[in-house]
């Protein structure tokens, strides 16, 4: 894999997001888009980085950006993360 830099478009990829469902990258095409990783669903320091990011939605949304979370987590326990703090 070629390394990314500053501006670069990244590479395409599909992962399952908390219901289970595929989510691509190209579908925010157009758009520009925060990805932020974290480690565990329910940790301290994940809850308080997507607790951050949720907090900051609407401000991303006016700038025309959409949040992206990934983590490895399977869709099971990232759907009670999800729903425990509204991360929609």
């Amino acid at each position: 894999m070629a390394e990314l830099s500053v501006g670069d478009m990244a590479p395409d990829f599909t992962l399952r997001d908390q219901s289970g469902d595929d989510v691509r990258l190209s579908d925010f095409r157009g758009r520009k888009v925060l990805v932020y990783f974290y480690p565990k669903a329910n940790t301290p320091g994940c809850t308080i980085q997507s607790c951050s990011v949720r907090d900051s939605l609407e401000t991303l949304d006016a700038g025309g950006i959409s949040a992206l979370g990934i983590s490895p987590d399977a869709p099971g326990p990232q759907s009670k993360f999800d729903t425990k703090y509204k991360l929609g």
